[in-house]
């Protein structure tokens, strides 16, 4: 039905704007005339082309990936703080939508949004986009639509991942100048060895002199370089893809698991570093109302360690038993010995004595009793989520030590490290020419 805009004046000389619909021109002015009005200009208003609304599918934009760490922690930040002002949940997902750049995030947004506007409720929407929200985020969502306290639930949420984040960014800052540093010198030990002692070897071989221990043993790694220097490149890539092909299988994972947990210096790192991630996890979806048997599955499925899921899974098999977390987790805190963590040992760590330290350290519990002790009052009290909470701000700062003291002790190291090798590399050269020289003079 068209619309009319009209301009009338009423009896008292008042002039009348507005808008009226009708069938045709005669009948809206007969309206308008029974309104006590007299027209003085009427017109079609013509509706105004509408603009194409844009669907999910034609905003979405191409993204390979899942969603990372650091974008999902800022948008839960933000996320969280929306709806602390009390702005409806899809406004907020609209608003947080509109302000990201074009990736899977934003994907995952404006399918969350029609999901809602489809009568779902958020942690169902969620739940469809699992490349962006995993079976943490959604469940702790779920529980705060559960218990009518999204807003708390995401506070918690939001900080639990800038604490994560905070510790990946820590650990990862340490590691970056020793990294740096062996790659440097790889490249400039290769190059030694490809260009500047081969030419050396010439000018031996001119004088013809009988070549010292050291210096025949650079040449022979110089020309060993030279000719396969495809396996600098080619051998840790072979061993990472022999680490990948093993963990596809379970028993293989779980015995290169142990292995990280295990090792030397690094181990203890992997270990505490775990520990303290599952723990605030766990304390967060306890704090946050989920049941502890879907708590359990949860951290299990988030432990990334095939060692913590057999033990996280043995507890919850427990629980639904009727026991305690302490006691199982207690009882298995003590991994068996493996023969397939037996081989990467002796693989990484020279034969023999890497089995012997393996055998010396494969009886040593991946929990500590004070952790155990601490979840154990935690139930005794009915404070299991602060306990937990207690227990993973412990290990973030002993990881964070940890840290800070393997930069400190590494960075020494590898200084002492090169200069041997430099060391070595220039006694092996010099000692000819000091045999030249001699002759010479």
């Amino acid at each position: 039905m068209p619309t009319y805009q009209f301009e009338a004046m009423d009896p008292t000389g008042k002039e009348i704007r507005d808008v009226i619909v009708a069938e045709s021109e005669e009948e809206a002015q007969a309206t308008i005339r029974q309104m006590g009005y007299f027209v003085t200009k009427i017109v079609e208003k013509k509706a105004p082309k509408k603009a194409e609304k844009k669907t999910g599918k034609k905003r979405k934009t191409f993204a390979i990936g899942r969603v990372s760490a650091k974008q999902l922690t800022t948008f839960t930040r933000q996320f969280s703080i929306l709806q602390d002002a009390g702005l409806p949940v899809l406004r907020s997902l609209r608003i947080l939508e509109n302000q990201c750049r074009p990736g899977p995030l934003k994907n995952a947004l404006i399918d969350v949004c029609e999901e809602i506007e489809s009568g779902a409720s958020l942690s169902e929407a969620m739940a469809k986009c699992p490349k962006a929200f995993d079976r943490l985020y959604v469940n702790m969502i779920k529980a705060g639509e559960a218990g009518g306290a999204l807003e708390v639930i995401l506070q918690r949420l939001a900080d639990f991942k800038e604490r994560a984040q905070a510790l990946k960014r820590k650990i990862k800052g340490a590691l970056t100048y020793p990294v740096a540093v062996v790659c440097f010198a790889i490249a400039i030990l290769t190059f030694i060895m490809i260009r500047i002692v081969p030419e050396f070897k010439k000018i031996f071989d001119e004088f013809g002199i009988e070549l010292p221990f050291l210096t025949q043993l650079l040449i022979n790694i110089s020309y060993t370089v030279l000719n396969y220097w495809f396996l600098i490149p080619g051998v840790p890539l072979a061993i990472w893809l022999f680490v990948k092909l093993t963990c596809r299988f379970e028993a293989g994972r779980y015995g290169f698991h142990l292995f990280l947990l295990k090792m030397p210096i690094f181990g203890q790192l992997v270990e505490k570093n775990i520990i303290a991630r599952t723990t605030r996890t766990l304390g967060t979806l306890v704090a946050s109302g989920v049941p502890i048997l879907e708590a359990l599955q949860i951290t299990k499925e988030t432990s990334n360690n095939a060692v913590f899921e057999r033990l996280y899974g043995k507890v919850h098999d427990a629980i639904r038993e009727g026991e305690t977390i302490a006691q199982p987790l207690k009882e298995n805190a003590r991994p068996r010995l493996n023969l397939i963590t037996a081989f990467w040992w002796a693989f990484f760590l020279g034969g023999p004595i890497g089995l012997l330290l393996y055998l010396l350290k494969w009886n040593q519990p991946v929990i500590e009793d004070m952790v155990i002790n601490m979840i154990d009052v935690g139930e005794e009290t009915g404070e299991l989520d602060t306990m937990l909470y207690k227990v993973a701000d412990t290990y973030d700062e002993e990881v964070s030590v940890l840290t800070e003291a393997l930069t400190s002790l590494m960075e020494p190291l590898l200084i002492i490290i090169l200069g041997c090798m430099v060391g070595f590399i220039v006694i092996a050269l010099f000692l000819p020419l000091i045999t030249i020289i001699s002759e010479l003079s």
